[in-house]
């Protein structure tokens, strides 16, 4: 019961407070991922329906229409839908759970057997659940780019030609360099991650790299909206995304 306690009354408390310091407050509202998915579906991307890689629109039902020259040769079936991608991957921060790591005693499947992994922190941890159902590090990607992205981190390939066709993402050796279009949403989702999780913290390298796209890649008018629509459900901010917004001169239309 003190253990129910902890986790449902005391825990959104306790990860304001932890990062107070940085700025950023946390997701302390929502913990379920399949709700954070249907906020931004009816919410958030009601009339900007398109993805962040490729710039592919989709339906309200979420069907992809694919733009000229898309091409994938897997994943197939999954190229003709939109899935909601980790911008910073789930296993990028889960990994510091110990849940997932080791797993738990209350981890057990209907026929005795152990699990960890992501299966295990979703199901004991509130904490990774909040995490996982922020909705600031949530954005619609086809789902064959979802797929092949994995958990790679991002970086320059220079010499990889791209991966998709006329979407110029580029996956190699377990690698990956998004469109020039997507980096500034992507360096300030990883910058606003790493300074509002204390459980989550970019490498070095990584935060170079962020740093640095962040600054050759301005927020656009959508990127301050799609924030602002976020702070009215979720009940916190993006500071990272505010502070570049306070700089655009054109007024922002909600």
């Amino acid at each position: 019961m003190r253990l129910t306690y902890l986790s449902t009354i005391l825990l959104p408390f306790l990860l304001t407070t932890q990062t107070a310091a940085n700025g950023n407050e946390p997701n302390t509202t929502n913990q379920s991922f399949n709700k954070a998915k249907k906020s931004l579906e009816s919410s958030i991307y009601n009339n900007h329906r398109e993805t962040i890689y490729c710039g592919a629109e989709f339906t309200e039902k979420k069907k992809v229409i694919p733009p000229p020259g898309f091409e994938t040769a897997k994943y197939i079936k999954r190229s003709k839908k939109v899935e909601w991608e980790h911008v910073v991957p789930a296993e990028n921060f889960g990994r510091s759970f110990k849940e997932w790591r080791d797993g738990h005693s209350s981890c057990v499947d209907s026929k005795g057997k152990s699990f960890k992994g992501l299966r295990c922190a979703k199901k004991v941890n509130t904490e990774y659940r909040y995490m996982q159902a922020d909705m600031y590090n949530l954005y619609p990607a086809i789902g064959a780019v979802n797929a092949l992205r994995s958990n790679y981190n991002f970086t320059m390939l220079p010499s990889s030609p791209s991966s998709f066709g006329s979407c110029q993402m580029k996956i190699d050796n377990r690698k990956a360099e998004p469109p020039i279009a997507a980096r500034g949403r992507i360096a300030r989702t990883y910058l606003y991650m790493d300074s509002t999780y204390p459980r989550y913290a970019l490498s070095k390298q990584q935060k170079q790299l962020m740093t640095a796209w962040d600054k050759q890649f301005p927020v656009s008018k959508w990127e301050c909206t799609r924030a602002k629509r976020i702070a009215a459900i979720q009940k916190n901010s993006n500071l990272v995304v505010q502070s570049r917004c306070q700089n655009l001169s054109e007024k922002i239309i909600y």
